[in-house]
């Protein structure tokens, strides 16, 4: 674990259940908030809506990411438009042998087929989100990267029939 003083910000990377310092002002506030909106907003329309100067915005944002509370930018791709118009949500049940969940995560996150990966307390220990091409592709994936996988102890899996996000105010 990275020692850090009082005055300095956690390093960019920093482990998601570090003890950080998330203290953010009222600027950082209108920041976050046009960034959730809309991760494209050019930096001076960021300055301009949080009254301060572009170079200012532009340390702000960047101390927000090197601080870890905001985590990356990215595109929200439609998985039908890559062929895939299938998602499921897939509740995974380890082995009790194998809690050490690190080596699932890392052969999960390798898969075209899994766009997030929960990890989760409750009766099952992570969910699954996939996209594939049909009925017949989602349970290959079961049978194949679940089902044949000795530490897994149990699936179940739910079919999305619409995925919403959260849009603009």
């Amino acid at each position: 674990m990275v020692t850090e003083s009082a005055d300095s910000p956690p390093t960019r990377g920093a482990a998601p259940n570090d003890v950080r310092d998330f203290a953010l002002d009222s600027v950082d506030r209108v920041l976050i908030e046009q960034l959730q909106r809309d991760a494209r907003t050019p930096n001076n329309a960021l300055a301009s809506l949080a009254g301060i100067a572009p170079s200012t915005a532009l340390g702000r944002v960047r101390s927000l990411i090197d601080r870890g509370i905001i985590r990356g930018f990215h595109a929200a791709i439609d998985p039908a438009a890559l062929g895939r118009n299938l998602e499921a949500m897939i509740s995974v049940r380890l082995q009790a042998h194998a809690r050490k969940h690190e080596a699932f995560t890392e052969r999960m996150v390798g898969l075209d087929e899994v766009l997030d990966i929960y990890f989760i307390a409750g009766a099952d220990d992570y969910l699954l989100h996939v996209a594939v091409a049909s009925a017949h592709r989602l349970r290959d994936f079961v049978i194949e990267h679940l089902g044949a996988d000795p530490e897994v102890a149990g699936t179940e899996t739910t079919l999305i029939f619409e995925h919403l996000r959260r849009g603009p105010d």
